[in-house]
């Protein structure tokens, strides 16, 4: 068993899917309409047949409820692992991207976590 989707709530799916690929730096593996919505993923580029990230409209009540409570109390949707914290958070800030924790080191880890835009806060990790 493994993992092939995962998701996090999104108000817009284009505009997030904009800052997935065009800020981020993922590529768009599925876009296709599903009744009002549509089912769309992005992937890493360096993994293009791995884990997809699915960009899930947050339309129901208890989806925006539980993405607004968890973003309040600054806990993240998701975790992105990268090589190089220190350059990665130097090339998203460079982007305009908002950080709500810089790069900070958690036992044998080192973690940052930034805001998507979407209503999403996203931890990167370096391990």
């Amino acid at each position: 068993m493994h993992i092939i989707h995962t998701s996090v709530f999104v108000s817009d799916q284009d505009e997030t899917l904009k800052f997935y690929t065009e800020t981020l730096g993922f590529v768009k593996k599925q876009d296709f309409p599903v009744g009002k919505f549509k089912w769309l993923t992005v992937v890493s580029p360096d993994d293009p047949d791995g884990t997809e990230l699915l960009l899930e409209p947050n339309d129901n009540p208890v989806s925006q409820a539980y993405q607004k409570g968890i973003f309040d109390q600054g806990i993240p949707a998701a975790s992105f692992g990268v090589t190089d914290i220190r350059a990665e958070y130097e090339k998203l800030k460079s982007l305009g991207v908002a950080f709500t924790m810089e790069p900070t080191e958690v036992a044998n880890v080192t973690v940052a976590v930034f805001d998507d835009t979407c209503g999403n806060l996203i931890q990167v990790v370096q391990t």
